[in-house]
């Protein structure tokens, strides 16, 4: 400042003010064409199908583990008894004996056989199927993210969709993996268009819902007079 300037006067206060505001800057093509990329790359993986979730199977494990850890342990300490010189245990010697002297279609060795493949027909089931049936998943907007919807959940929300419908007074919904039951009680109005209407707004619900897999919808209408 010089000295013969004077103070700044009053118009010079407005300026200083709008120099402070940054300018609005025209977008850059690079991120024009980065951020379209990031849009098109999340309208894809909201199509990422996800599968449903693994069961722990704890309950099934904990059983398998209980008894093999007891019949391992009893065969355990008859073994290291025998080598200590004392005699095998009585329910050695005799399931020894039962094996040796039953013939192969001898009753109890049938069922003993029928059992044991059908213990082992359900592990293997239990090992090779995911599980929690209960469960309905929904499509993932990333691979590495699931969801799933519990089946009563998605029947409550099915059973409100179908009570929006005019004439319906009571609508019991059930939810499989491939297949959604409606029943529902007509009051008023044609069966056939609330039938129509009850299936166009169970299908729209349905879509509302986002299922990985989503189940064919089965309406059924019945007209209640009192």
């Amino acid at each position: 400042m010089t000295p013969d300037s004077g103070p700044p006067g009053p118009s010079s206060a407005p300026s200083a003010h709008c120099a402070t505001v940054p300018p609005t800057k025209e977008p850059d093509p690079t991120e024009r064409n980065v951020s379209s990329s990031n849009l098109k790359a999340g309208e894809d993986d909201r199509g990422h199908r996800a599968h449903r979730p693994w069961s722990a199977r704890r309950i099934p494990a904990a059983m398998v583990a209980s008894v093999v850890l007891v019949a391992a342990g009893a065969a355990l300490i008859d073994v290291v008894a025998v080598r200590a010189g004392r005699p095998a245990a009585a329910w050695r010697r005799h399931l020894a004996d039962e094996l040796a002297t039953r013939p192969v279609d001898d009753i109890w060795m049938l069922t003993g056989a029928a059992v044991a493949a059908a213990v082992g027909i359900w592990l293997l089931v239990l090992a090779l199927t995911p599980g929690l049936r209960h469960w309905l998943p929904l499509c993932s907007p990333a691979p590495g993210l699931r969801a799933c919807l519990d089946r009563d959940g998605a029947a409550d929300l099915l059973r409100d969709a179908a009570m929006r419908v005019p004439g319906v007074s009571k609508a019991r919904i059930r939810v499989r993996r491939h297949r959604v039951k409606a029943r529902a009680d007509v009051r008023f109005r044609d069966p056939h268009q609330v039938k129509d209407d009850l299936t166009a707004a169970l299908g729209h619900e349905r879509d509302q819902l986002a299922l990985a897999s989503p189940p064919r919808i089965v309406v059924r209408v019945r007209r209640r007079t009192h």
